[in-house]
């Protein structure tokens, strides 16, 4: 693109004031701006009634031709939310604990300067967005998009029991912390689910977790073999049995997935084992899948909680977002 071309075209910034430090900010989407040739950049910020969508939406009736998410894991949601099927693309300035999208695109966390030079030099990535649509408890059906994961269950009362104060203090360590609040209270449910339209099935479970990509903080790998474009959910059913089994899914997403996935020898190690892993945490694979409960549970989405809800369903939205990703 010739600089005539690019003076002629202008980003925009949605960005979550409690989040992002404003002023510095400024200076290094300025400077990453001018580096570029582009026009001058407009600016959005997020309030209490609008976490970013409407502001997102009135970027694009400005004609931005990108936007720049500053903010935690809810700016940048809400964003992807208004961009989707836009063609327009979304650039992330990490902030907040867990910038869960950015660690699975790799980009520099802790870093403005960079995420600001990535914004506008980078390169396009089509990537695949997690649409839910949630029953309440109340009847009601809501939409929603998810860039990495849902929960249902305990994962869910984890995020609703973790304390924000520690979570300003400590980062991701403070959910180990809500973990521990949760689990005393932690019943298994009933549910009955299908994958890809198959025969539903029954299950007692303690979670379900349905992830468009598979790294957590911590780099944990939770799901190592998802991908945020193949167009397909994966999921994990949870049916832990006591302390022991709790321990066997912990051992299984840090040794396993994080250091014996790497060589041959981990891998035929871990096949061995895979018949007894699958009796505690089974991992499914699809485009959708639905959820009925017999009871109304807990909900998550990408560490934002969504109360009681009695049916989900889930699908991928195939390339619906394009990110600004690393040259």
């Amino acid at each position: 693109m010739s600089a005539s071309e690019n003076l002629a075209q202008h980003a925009a910034v949605v960005y979550n004031p409690v989040k992002v430090d404003l002023a510095r900010l400024r200076a290094s989407v300025g400077a990453a701006e001018r580096a570029a040739g582009w026009g001058p950049t407009q600016w959005f910020e997020t309030t209490i009634d609008d976490v970013g969508q409407a502001a997102t939406k009135r970027a694009l009736d400005a004609d931005a031709a990108m936007v720049v998410s500053a903010g935690g894991d809810g700016t940048v949601r809400a964003v992807a939310e208004a961009l989707r099927e836009s063609g327009v693309p979304m650039a992330i300035v990490p902030s907040g604990t867990g910038n869960l999208l950015a660690r699975n695109l790799l980009l520099p966390l802790g870093n403005i300067d960079a995420a600001a030079s990535i914004a506008f030099g980078g390169v396009d990535k089509p990537i695949d967005l997690g649409v839910a649509f949630l029953t309440t408890k109340a009847g009601a059906v809501e939409e929603h998009v998810f860039l990495v994961m849902a929960g249902l269950g305990l994962d869910a009362q984890m995020i609703a029991n973790t304390r924000d104060d520690l979570k300003r203090q400590v980062g991701w360590l403070a959910y180990i912390d809500g973990v521990a609040r949760a689990l005393p209270k932690a019943r298994p449910f009933r549910i009955r689910y299908s994958v890809a339209g198959r025969v539903d099935r029954p299950a007692q479970v303690s979670a379900i977790l349905v992830a468009n990509c598979g790294l957590l903080p911590g780099n944990l790998q939770f799901l190592p073999d998802a991908r945020l474009d193949d167009g397909i959910l994966d999921i994990a059913v949870l049916q832990p049995k006591g302390v022991l089994g709790w321990l066997t899914i912990w051992r299984r997403v840090t040794w396993e997935n994080g250091v014996l996935r790497r060589s041959a020898v981990g891998r035929r190690m871990i096949a061995a084992t895979e018949s007894s892993n699958e009796r505690v945490m089974t991992t499914l694979r699809g485009p959708d899948i639905r959820i009925a409960l017999e009871h109304a549970q807990d909900f998550e989405l990408d560490g934002d909680e969504y109360g009681l809800v009695q049916k989900v369903r889930l699908h991928a939205d195939a390339g619906a977002l394009i990110v600004r990703v690393p040259a």
